[in-house]
């Protein structure tokens, strides 16, 4: 450091003559052993560095040299003044009730052995770089900064780890910029925001007597926040937003956020059509679902007249799930994925703003999940703005029954998010912390919390009774006025409102609101209550889409990825293994990873982009796909989709963070936001999916029935019983085949590498159109690499996706059959396995069912009517009796059988998915398929 510059905001400028040649001493003495060093000396030197001369001695302000050359006051000082910035928002007015202990004890000078004399005598540039006006001193510091940091406003920023970011935060606080104030007019603008939010409850309340509609009451400045976060964004050039939060406070969101008419929203109580009340500007956009929902899940699209898109996002009432969808939502208005290679992230371009309940935040996991994406290269948006709609209440349980933390919100500091707590009775306290936190978003691109604090002033919903269980907290509430009230009566006093202006604002915009009720009064008579049906497109169970390719195109994109870059050298043995494909393609033995490959080739020649994710989707959990390669040299990664010759769309693959939900959520909201993409998600063993069970109860399995939303999203689940354990053979299948109606989604269980080639082609043309629905795909692990599964270039090249594959070499004989043999998956290649090319198994057929859902019956009737002497219908599966196909398979084959005999070969019932024990799983499976192929005449 200089000998001749004094640091702006350092504690040296406090000492001068002898007392700052020993602190200068002392600091010599300090570089040689600081064990021999006060310790407050030390803490000084290692915060500050070393002390300086500002030729030659520096005058003190405000005292003397011996008054100020006190270096235990000074380092006193600079403690209470970091304690201050560190701690303030413990004693800060953040509770409207009040009825939270504040803790001030640690701000008072005492406390730090200090009294006023001391600190007037130490220079205000010990604790500015800057230092306010109107500051002379360190007294008046002092009481700047618990002023600036104990008001409506508690801010929480030590724990973030870049220099940067932390001196912009200060600076914001400790400049005045947070507290800018509002001008006449935007005061006035905020009373009607509030008076509008405040009267759409209340009349609600008072016309839909006993309806739930999970009021904001208490949280009013919520909309407030959101103004201001959305003029700030829109300032910056952001062209999307999107929003997820769950139901409270969702219909004030709703209608004064996506700006759905009152009218709109009172015809959804009236049960009248909404419809009936679209605004023609068509800027406003909704969808909706045959089988409908609730209307504090629904959600809306609004494009505002700078042009920049805000959505909220449709939403169960799962509180916190909708977090990773949203966040998938606005990744995907981020990505470029026209241009071949991998999609080109701008966050600048979109915005995701989670709202949060304040039991939920440090409640769920989840919500760690989404905050865990941030740094991430595959799932960060840039920065996300979480608020907390903080009413200081689960549905009855107090704090200290809810969570273990001094806030809600202290999940969020582990991973460096800086917290601001705001008093939800200031509105102006709220605007500014609203454009505080869309700037610091913008400007370094992590995420932020806004702690909204306020309460609930209804039960958790309009017909429950609070007082039964939380009494003493509703006391408080019954004798608080509205924030409207209190900020009306603010603006009076001060002179910028008389209070006749505040009571008529406050009727007219009431009889507005009855102008549009009486307005859905009168349409009700034009309401033909029509109900919506599933689309056309829809109802179609095999649709049939061309996936030929010339075999000359496939050949060329088989070499293209096989070159690699100058000087890139794969690891020697799967240097070995990717040149195989080379003979593989010409030999007829394309395995399962190659044929994928192949197929997302193709796919992002035809110009839809693919997007893949899972863990360790890169290489692949079984080392089968290779997508992404390593330099054994150097481990500079190099992926060959990005360099195939006609490529006219991006090819993106992420290993993703150890989450299923947070990153099924994501990729689902990915698709929806942008359904042009082949968006697919890999589970690393099928049973993992179980982690992410609430997304396809909640979202994926029914979404286009209640809400009308479209989804493309393919999901790959490894299944197949090797003896790997229960946690590592069965996907669960039943659980999807239960979900599965009204053509919800494929569900697809293949045996061959060829046919999942035509499968993911098949998906990809059909995305962006009205039959276009999920792909569930039970996905292999043994058979990855068995030459039975293994395609051809010509199958590759002129096949198509085939619901249902008859064993080759069996059935010939159709007279001699009695047994049909139906299964699906890896089973039936053990079968094959077994009966070879057929001889000495003239009595058996087998046919592999590679559809589930839609089930193929018809196809399967045709076969069995083939074998007039077929005794028995057989359906073969590795998984237990209780779980597998069986149970969803049996009512298909009840109606197709023919009266013949059904039979069920496979494991017996059980509580877990398989057997623990390797040579006890190869008994029973060599069990199952030996009672599977046996005579029939053997079969007691």
């Amino acid at each position: 450091m200089s000998n001749n510059v004094l640091p702006a905001g350092s504690p040296w400028s406090a000492f001068s003559g002898p007392n700052l040649g020993y602190v200068m001493e002392q600091y010599d003495l300090f570089l040689q052993s600081p064990e021999e060093i006060e310790a407050e000396l030390v803490e000084l030197f290692q915060q500050f560095g070393a002390p300086v001369v500002v030729e030659g001695e520096v005058a003190v302000s405000g005292g003397t040299a011996s008054q100020g050359g006190d270096y235990k006051k000074v380092l006193a000082a600079v403690k209470l003044a970091d304690s201050i910035r560190m701690q303030g928002h413990l004693a800060a007015d953040i509770y409207p009730l009040k009825n939270r202990k504040l803790n001030t004890a640690q701000f008072e000078e005492s406390a730090f052995n200090l009294n006023q004399v001391d600190l007037v005598n130490i220079p205000a540039t010990v604790f500015f770089k800057d230092v306010p006006a109107g500051v002379k001193n360190g007294k008046d510091a002092i009481d700047y900064l618990k002023s600036v940091y104990t008001n409506k406003v508690g801010i929480e920023y030590g724990h973030v780890v870049v220099t940067e970011e932390r001196d912009w935060i200060q600076a914001q606080i400790e400049s005045g910029s947070l507290k800018q104030a509002l001008s006449t007019d935007e005061k006035k603008e905020l009373l009607e925001r509030l008076t509008r939010v405040e009267n759409f409850e209340k009349f609600i309340h008072k016309t839909f007597v006993g309806q739930k509609r999970f009021s904001g009451e208490g949280l009013d400045t919520q909309i407030i926040l959101f103004d201001e976060i959305l003029k700030t964004a829109e300032a910056k050039n952001v062209e999307n937003v999107r929003i997820g939060m769950a139901h409270r406070g969702r219909l004030n969101v709703l209608t004064h956020v996506l700006n759905k008419p009152y009218d709109m929203m009172f015809s959804d109580f009236a049960h009248v059509s909404n419809e009936l009340f679209m605004p023609e500007h068509g800027r406003l956009e909704i969808t909706k679902g045959w089988t409908g929902d609730v209307k504090y899940h629904m959600g809306a699209s609004f494009n505002r007249e700078s042009g920049m898109n805000v959505k909220l996002a449709y939403n169960p009432s799962h509180l916190e799930v909708g977090n990773p969808v949203v966040l998938g939502s606005t990744r995907a208005t981020q990505d470029d994925t026209s241009i071949p290679g991998q999609a080109i992230h701008n966050p600048a371009k979109g915005l995701g703003i989670l709202v949060h309940g304040d039991a939920a935040f440090p409640g769920q996991g989840i919500v760690t999940e989404v905050l865990n994406y941030a740094k991430t290269e595959g799932f960060s948006t840039g920065g996300t703005i979480h608020i907390i709609a903080n009413n200081m209440i689960g549905f009855t349980t107090e704090l200290f029954d809810s969570r273990s933390s001094v806030y809600s919100s202290d999940p969020a500091k582990g991973y460096e998010v800086p917290v601001i707590h705001v008093n939800a009775d200031s509105p102006e306290a709220v605007a500014q912390v609203g454009r505080f936190a869309a700037s610091y978003r913008q400007k370094f691109g992590k995420d932020i919390v806004v702690d909204l604090i306020g309460y609930r002033r209804h039960g958790h919903n309009e017909t429950d009774d609070p007082t039964v269980t939380n009494p003493e907290t509703y006391k408080l509430v019954a004798k608080h006025d509205t924030v409207r009230t209190l900020y009306g009566a603010e603006l009076v006093a001060a002179g910028v409102i008389t209070s006749d202006e505040v009571a008529a604002l406050d009727a007219r915009i009431y009889a507005e609101m009855q102008a549009a009720y009486d307005h859905v009064k009168a349409m009700a008579e034009k309401d033909e209550h029509t109900q919506l049906e599933m689309p056309e497109e829809l109802k179609v169970e095999f649709p049939q889409i061309d996936t030929t390719v010339s075999a000359d195109r496939l050949e060329k994109i088989n070499e293209d990825l096989l070159v690699f870059e100058e000087g890139f050298e794969p690891q020697n043995k799967l240097g070995k293994i990717l040149e195989k494909r080379r003979d593989a393609f010409a030999s007829e033995k394309i395995d399962w990873g190659h044929a994928e490959t192949l197929a997302y080739a193709t796919i992002i020649q035809d110009g839809t982009p693919v997007r893949f994710t899972g863990q360790d989707a890169q290489r692949g959990t079984f080392s089968q796909r290779h997508l992404v390669l390593h330099d054994k040299n150097n481990g500079n990664v190099f992926t060959p989709l990005h360099h195939i010759s006609g490529a006219n769309a991006s090819f993106t693959v992420h290993n993703s963070p150890l989450t299923e939900a947070g990153v099924v959520g994501f990729e689902y909201g990915y698709n929806l936001e942008n359904g042009n993409v082949l968006t697919v998600w890999e589970a690393q063993f099928g049973d993992f999916a179980n982690m992410a069970q609430v997304m396809f109860d909640n979202f994926i399995s029914g979404a286009r029935s209640k809400w009308g939303q479209k989804s493309g999203f393919v999901i790959l689940l490894p299944h197949g019983y090797e003896g790997q354990g229960p946690e590592h053979s069965s996907s669960r299948m039943e659980r999807y085949l239960q979900m599965s109606a009204e053509n919800n989604w494929f569900v697809a269980n293949c045996s061959n590498a060829g046919n999942y080639y035509h499968l993911l082609r098949r998906q990809a043309a059909m995305l962006n159109s009205e039959g276009v629905r999920p792909l569930v795909v039970v996905s292999p692990k043994s058979l990855l690499r068995h030459p039975l599964a293994a395609a051809s270039a010509e199958q590759l090249a002129n096949g198509s996706f085939q619901e249902v594959i008859e064993q080759p070499g069996l059935g010939s004989k159709a007279e001699k059959v009695e047994r049909i043999l139906l299964g699906t998956g890896k089973v039936m290649i053990d079968l094959a396995d077994r009966v070879k090319d057929g001889e000495g198994f003239d009595h058996l057929h087998i046919v592999r069912v590679e559809q589930l859902y839609p089930f193929p019956a018809a196809q399967i009737a045709k076969i069995i009517a083939k074998y007039p002497n077929a005794k028995e219908v057989a359906w073969v599966q590795e998984e237990p009796k209780n779980q597998g196909t069986w149970n969803f398979a049996l009512e298909q084959l009840l109606e197709i059988s023919e009266g013949k005999k059904l039979r069920y070969v496979g494991r017996p019932a059980m509580s877990s998915t398989s057997e623990g024990d390797a040579d006890s799983h190869k008994a029973a499976q060599a069990a199952l398929i030996a009672e599977a192929v046996a005579e029939i005449v053997k079969v007691k």
